[in-house]
């Protein structure tokens, strides 16, 4: 069967129309957003809400496998998705102008509804980048599509002529605008970025009054390729559901502190929290999305406030000494909630609101200005990054975001232990080499570690000195390896004496179990 050039020629036009439509909408969206706040964008809102709604087991894959790009990975699958959508419309349009106009304007609605019900909303106000830039896109494949309309007989080589020329020249003149409009935005959010980090820029962080001892001698370990005992700032893992890391400014940030069992709510500043009595601490936080053996753990020292300490100001008591509330809620400027135990948080561990992370202010991804940590516990149920409210309640009466998820309310942190060199599927030299790693058991400790060879018994591994029970604790082994294939396993005992299991358990609900190995192959 020929194919009629002409017919061809033109819903291909029709196509292009539709995919430069969806571009302008989403340009102007940007642009508008610009005045808005940089999270009301389409894209940012409609991906935030992609993200309340996945089930956890595919989230849990997306980290799994994408790592820290599942974010990116995710905005490029819904621009994806928005392209094919708008080139159906764009040839929808060729026959039905009106309506496929209006499919644009849908769009921007459903774009506006998923804005304003984002846990961060500000208002009504967020849906307008949504709706103006559904409205510039329906408009110009209006435009477009009656330019390849413009003339009935398609046939006429004078008609075509015109039509395919008033198409390219509005095509071509739409692009340009877009592309203006959409950079003209970029540099209006990121200005407005610049001012959080001017404010970022100007901290000087005082010295603390309780200062962490040195890291103890020993207990970095000189082996190639096992991880650092102390995680540089741009290393250390970031597990969190902002599309767009919020950029907060340290002059007009403010903590509240209410609810249950709170005898004197307080607000306070970045000042305040500057101006008290600091704690300096090496503390190793981990992510309950963490497989056995897996990356999202990192050891960084950090500067902050007790919570404890603002907890009892607000005149907060622990359950064992007959407070109310048992679960302190924390929300971020992004609308997280995370619950932690008011046990835990008051117990005597370090748990503070943290201001510095390896001498330096807290980078805007791990949560500028002020971020909460509570040692031995994974970071969904205690570090809060931009937070902004705490709230004092219970477990009964208030599910927090991951829970609403089905995760589990309370997690402490499990032992583990990760061998880091050699890395999987390795090849080998026969002979001396050493196995590394690093093991876990925050507010516990780590005791021993154990290797072992294929089915071999269990041998103790050398420990690196420990720092504190609050941070990883690195271990090597000396093997003498010989030719063939090896599987080597690591286990871990905690300072209550309790052995890492070998049962393997999934992420969800309450962190993985089990124990790593790695096959290598010896020559």
């Amino acid at each position: 069967m020929r194919i009629n050039r002409s017919t061809f020629a033109r819903s291909a036009q029709a196509a292009l129309g539709g995919l430069l439509a969806g571009y302008a909408a989403l340009a102007v969206a940007e642009l508008v957003s610009a005045a808005v706040r940089p999270e009301s964008g389409p894209v940012t809102a409609v991906g935030g809400a992609a993200i309340d709604r996945t089930p956890p087991a595919l989230k849990d894959w997306a980290i799994r496998n994408f790592g820290t790009n599942d974010k990116l990975v995710l905005q490029l699958g819904i621009v994806v998705v928005l392209g094919l959508l708008a080139v159906v419309l764009g040839l929808f349009a060729l026959r039905h102008r009106r309506t496929g106009a209006a499919g644009v304007l849908l769009f921007g609605v459903v774009g506006g509804a998923a804005a304003v019900t984002r846990p961060d909303s500000t208002g009504l106000t967020d849906a307008l980048p949504s709706l103006v830039g559904a409205l510039a896109g329906a408009g110009l494949l209006y435009l477009l599509i009656g330019r390849l309309t413009a003339v009935r007989d398609p046939e006429a080589p004078a008609a075509s002529g015109w039509s395919r020329r008033g198409f390219l020249v509005a095509a071509g003149a739409a692009a340009v605008a877009s592309t203006a409009a959409g950079a003209l935005g970029r540099q209006l959010n990121s200005t407005r970025g610049r001012g959080a980090a001017a404010t970022r820029d100007a901290v000087r962080l005082p010295a603390a009054a309780s200062p962490a001892a040195s890291v103890p001698r020993g207990a970095s370990l000189r082996v190639a390729g096992i991880s650092p005992f102390t995680t540089p700032n741009a290393d250390f893992y970031r597990v969190d559901t902002a599309l767009v890391v919020p950029k907060v400014s340290a002059d007009t940030w403010r903590l509240r502190i209410h609810g249950k069992g709170v005898d004197r709510p307080r607000t306070y500043t970045y000042a305040d929290l500057l101006g008290r009595d600091l704690i300096e601490r090496d503390v190793t936080l981990t992510c309950v999305s963490n497989e056995v053996g897996g990356p999202y753990v990192g050891n960084a020292r950090w500067l902050g406030v007790r919570l404890a300490d603002l907890l009892r100001e607000a005149g907060v008591r622990p359950p064992s000494k007959g407070g109310p509330a048992d679960q302190l809620v924390a929300r971020s400027v992004d609308g997280m909630t995370l619950g932690s135990p008011v046990e835990d948080v008051m117990d005597g561990r370090d748990a503070m609101l943290a201001v510095g992370m390896n001498g330096q202010p807290l980078p805007f991804e791990h949560g500028f200005p002020v971020r909460m940590l509570v040692p031995g516990l994974y970071g969904y149920v205690s570090a809060c990054k931009w937070i902004q409210d705490i709230e004092l309640t219970t477990f009964a009466s208030y599910d927090p975001y991951w829970v609403k998820r089905k995760w589990a309310r309370r997690a402490p942190i499990k032992t583990q232990a990760r061998i880091d060199t050699p890395k999987p599927f390795a090849r080998l030299g026969v002979g001396a080499t050493t196995v590394a790693g690093v093991a876990w058991a925050q507010h516990r400790g780590i005791d021993r570690v154990e290797v072992r060879v294929d089915d071999g018994p269990w041998r103790d591994a050398d420990l690196a000195v420990e720092d504190t029970a609050d941070t990883w604790r690195q271990w090597s082994f000396p093997w003498q390896a010989a030719a063939g294939g090896h599987t080597l396993t690591v286990r871990a005992t905690d300072r209550t004496g309790a052995v890492q299991t070998e049962e393997r358990t999934r992420t969800i609900p309450d962190g993985a179990s089990g124990r790593h190995s790695v096959v290598v192959s010896v020559d």
